[in-house]
């Protein structure tokens, strides 16, 4: 699910369709790694954070299932 968080935050970044990407990719690609090096402190802890709670999710579900838990 990690790879899923880092393909959202893309798209959350970039202020391009995601069409362009199949369109014109050249523009869009490079319209997002410009777009990624201008983001701001504040926005790094926000999307990292985001990311840490991801991979702790992952962690905890798979621990609890070790442990006997069924979620359903």
């Amino acid at each position: 699910m990690a790879f899923v968080y880092l393909l959202i935050v893309l798209l959350i970044v970039n202020d391009v369709s995601i069409s362009e990407y199949f369109t014109h990719p050249g523009d869009a690609f490079s319209t997002m790694f410009s777009s990624l090096l201008n983001i701001t402190a504040v926005d790094v802890i926000i999307l990292s954070s985001g990311l840490v709670g991801t991979v702790a999710s992952g962690v905890v579900i798979k621990l609890l299932r070790k442990s006997g838990y069924q979620m359903f």
